[in-house]
């Protein structure tokens, strides 16, 4: 059983700046209907007080009163309607959930998410509220975890995560992206492996292996939190690397594998994914749900059940 997490706030109408990154969800929800064996969630908004321990108050105020000033919105890259609010604060919950799921049964997909470009006082390219950092701060804080790997395999760094999440002592952060893509201004994470533009499927599988493997067994997490990004793909639009689809497929099967070896849950979140081919952006991150849930539903649940918060 391949346990989902949706909301149908997630389903929001397309704005002209980005219609893959906020239409595609309701795709991503049909395609998942369509399969067999699957599980399905939804989940709370999350509390204020917890996205306030991570992101700077004001800012949470402007986001859930849908009053961003213009200028973050620019960075945003679209108006924070109060639809847009409300998606931004269950698609928070929603990655929170999808952890204490994975946790239970090994692992679990957020339908959304992995908004990794938003920092303490504002958002940034597409991205509202930081999904990951809330969630993992949130889980070591409540004790359910003591340590937390966040892995971000799409195409840019994921420099809100890591600003967010510096210095904690129980989260730790991967990146491994195209070193010329957004942002200009990268942040450091625990781990960052720069790409050169146009690596492909044998290069980068080799370079996530070797990097990633070393640092599992360095963090030893009790949990991942996994942005798996499709917009490595080669014909991506704001992407600069040249995965092909099986490629993409390839990373998901070594990231499971590496997690399963180990006895990590894992829980992943949706990512990026440009251009003008929704249904085909859709298919990329429902196959990487679908090839992560297969791995894991071949092992025995990692943990007992984990009780709810």
């Amino acid at each position: 059983m391949i346990h989902i997490v949706h909301h149908p706030a997630y389903v929001s109408s397309a704005h002209a700046a980005s219609p893959s990154q906020l239409s595609k969800n309701g795709l991503i929800r049909d395609f998942l209907r369509a399969e067999a064996g699957t599980e399905w969630h939804e989940p709370d908004a999350m509390p204020r007080a917890w996205i306030e321990a991570v992101h700077d108050p004001d800012y949470v105020a402007e986001v859930l009163g849908a009053c961003v000033p213009p200028d973050k919105e620019r960075r945003i890259g679209f108006p924070v309607t109060p639809a847009v609010a409300e998606r931004s604060r269950r698609v928070v919950g929603g990655t929170y959930l999808a952890a204490r799921i994975a946790l239970e049964r090994g692992y679990a997909a957020n339908t959304a998410g992995g908004s990794h470009h938003a920092r303490a006082e504002t958002g940034s390219g597409y991205c509202v509220l930081n999904d990951l950092a809330v969630a993992a701060v949130r889980l070591v804080e409540e004790g359910t975890v003591a340590r937390v790997l966040i892995v971000d395999v799409d195409v840019h760094q994921g420099d809100g995560t890591a600003s967010l999440t510096t210095g904690h002592p129980g989260i730790a952060t991967y990146s491994i992206h195209a070193e010329k893509n957004f942002p200009a201004r990268k942040a450091r994470s625990t781990l960052d492996v720069p790409l050169a533009d146009g690596v492909g499927d044998a290069d980068y599988l080799a370079t996530l292996e070797a990097t990633l493997a070393p640092l599992l067994d360095s963090v030893r997490p009790d949990l991942i939190l996994y942005q798996a990004g499709v917009d490595p793909f080669g014909g991506d639009r704001l992407g600069r690397l040249a995965l092909s689809e099986e490629g993409l497929i390839a990373r998901e099967r070594l990231v499971a594998r590496l997690a399963i070896a180990r006895g990590i849950p894992l829980a992943s979140t949706v990512g990026g994914g440009y251009g003008d081919d929704t249904a085909a952006i859709a298919r990329r991150h429902v196959t990487a749900m679908l090839t992560l849930g297969r791995a894991f539903a071949e092992e025995a649940p990692l943990k007992e059940p984990v009780a709810p918060a």
